[in-house]
């Protein structure tokens, strides 16, 4: 296999344009050409508005050798690396393996181990994801808040309703980034995630090829229960050792079900989880996080810094990604960025108040918008207490309610800036999703983080002129960008305290985002995969 780099065309050519260019590059006639695919396609911009799109493409070839000593640096053999999980272990499972949440690593934890044949059961507390799209919808419009079915509980996980990012920069030596983006793509992804720089699938699409995944899993041998949250867990002594071992598990607070195995993929907003998980002594601890709020600016303006034009028919939505150190040390960057998108209400808790962002697949929506966040640390919680981040995205939570009146507040800039509330808009018009209200989007934080904030955004101006600009749109409170807690594992991605506990995923403090997560998922799996060896006969035990 040969690898072409540098092939640079116009947006807009067409498929023959590109393998033409191939073939120079190679220096072979099209009848020696067996096939070729794009590997990755990015965006060059730096002579804008002059925009390429620049590939590397995989080719074969009719004899690959000679041709290899004709071309130049810009080809080079190569050979593929297909994702190899690992052979089963020794230790046979009586019980099927539990899995607590249907979010990316828990989806597609509980599809590897389907794929071995282990028969996984995968519990998720929210519903069906084509229930929960009318669920999320009804909030959205109505205001009627689904406590276990929202933007952040339901089959999916959180990135469902979010822009469908794909990119990661986890290391991935081991081939398990393709294999995500080959699963997606195999059930109803476009093929081009396969090979783009910024991969992304849309909040639209996302929600088809979850449910194929879930038929998947359903086909294989595995089995999915909906409206059942792991609400306990019953440990026991291990005989072989001094840990405690997963017993059983308790389901909506009263059916028990025997197992050996619970792989916890509860994703970063279960809080009620990580309170079961404290009080039964589970090893847990407070970590870093960031809050701040969504941003947004009219897609033309981040086009024509990006793209040096506003008209780009033939390239994607321009993105952008962030970052300022701050006079104060602390450092303010921008996260989930939503080219042509919409903010979103994506509370799961009564009387508390998060927004997020969202686009879907074409992008079209007239404003961008990203969080602007800080980081924050235990330091900032005033206690070492494991569960304090969490009691401070509440509280952060309780202001954003308060403040809109149960509405996402917005602010502009330059009234953030002033600290007073915005009571008329300027040419940028909010595009959320849910009942929205001009207020002092401000007052939702500390001082230290609000100055942080308006420094931040003012900083990152010098890098997109008008990202500071007076009428920018404000909306608060981003504060579910990661997991405020980290569940401890060994190396074996086990908990220290019980064998059979698996902590996995974002929820956990292992992954940040749904590429990262479904990686991280994989990796459980493959724990689980080397340790046991699957049984055909399962049956479970109900109390």
């Amino acid at each position: 296999m040969l690898r072409v780099s540098q092939i640079k065309l116009h947006p807009g050519h067409t498929s023959e344009e590109l393998e033409k260019k191939l073939l120079r590059a190679l220096s072979v006639k099209k009848a020696d050409l067996l096939g070729w695919q794009i590997a990755k396609q990015s965006i060059d911009a730096r002579k804008k508005p002059d925009v390429f799109f620049s590939y590397t493409v995989d080719a074969e070839v009719k004899h690959e050798n000679q041709v290899l000593k004709r071309v130049g640096k810009q080809v080079q053999q190569i050979r593929s690396t297909n994702y190899q999980q690992p052979a089963p272990g020794s230790i046979s499972l009586t019980r099927r393996p539990v899995i607590a949440g249907s979010g990316p690593a828990g989806m597609f934890c509980a599809y590897l181990l389907a794929r071995n044949g282990y028969r996984p059961l995968l519990l998720e507390r929210g519903n069906c994801v084509e229930e929960r799209l009318q669920d999320v919808e009804d909030f959205w419009k109505n205001g009627r808040l689904n406590l276990s079915s929202n933007v952040q509980f339901g089959e999916g996980g959180a990135g469902t309703f979010s822009d469908g990012k794909l990119n990661t920069l986890v290391k991935d030596s081991e081939g398990r980034n393709h294999f995500v983006l080959e699963t997606f793509a195999a059930h109803g992804a476009p093929k081009s995630i396969l090979y783009e720089q910024k991969p992304h699938i849309g909040t639209d699409i996302l929600i088809d090829v979850v449910r194929n995944m879930r038929k998947s899993i359903l086909d294989m041998g595995g089995e999915v229960r909906f409206h059942s949250q792991v609400t306990d867990i019953l440990l026991d002594r291990d005989p072989s050792g001094e840990r405690q071992k997963i017993k059983q598990i308790i389901v909506n607070g009263q059916d028990v079900l025997d197992t050996d195995l619970l792989i916890l993929a509860v994703g970063h907003s279960a809080r009620d989880t990580f309170e079961m998980l404290y009080d039964r002594k589970i090893p847990i601890q407070a970590k870093a996080f960031a809050v701040g709020v969504r941003i947004e600016h009219p897609q033309s303006m981040i086009s024509q810094c990006q793209y040096g034009r506003t008209d780009c028919p033939d390239l994607p939505a321009a993105s952008y990604k962030l970052t300022a150190q701050l006079s104060n040390g602390r450092g303010a960057y921008t996260f989930c960025m939503c080219p042509g998108g919409y903010v979103v209400n994506a509370s799961s808790e009564e009387g508390r108040l998060a927004v997020n962002g969202m686009s879907y697949h074409e992008r079209d929506g007239v404003n961008a918008n990203s969080a602007v966040i800080v980081t924050v640390t235990p330091q900032d919680y005033g206690t070492n207490h494991p569960l304090a981040g969490v009691e401070f995205q509440r509280m952060l939570e309780q202001r954003a309610w308060k403040e809109g009146g149960g509405k996402v507040p917005v602010q502009c800039l330059k009234d953030f800036r002033e600290n007073r509330p915005t009571t008329t808009p300027g040419e940028i018009l909010p595009q959320i999703k849910g009942a929205w209200t001009f207020a002092n989007v401000r007052n939702i934080f500390p001082d230290v983080l609000a100055d942080s904030l308006e420094e931040g955004i003012c900083a990152m101006d010098h890098k997109i002129h008008g990202f500071a600009r007076e009428d920018s749109v404000l909306s608060g409170v981003e504060s579910r960008t990661s997991s405020p807690v980290r569940i401890e594992r060994d190396e074996d991605l086990e908990s220290p305290a019980a064998v059979g506990l698996y902590p996995c995923g974002e929820g956990a403090g292992y992954a940040g985002g749904i590429t990262s997560a479904a990686m991280d998922g994989i990796k459980t799996a493959e724990a689980v995969i080397r340790k046991y060896t699957p049984a055909f006969e399962f049956e479970f035990t109900k109390n």
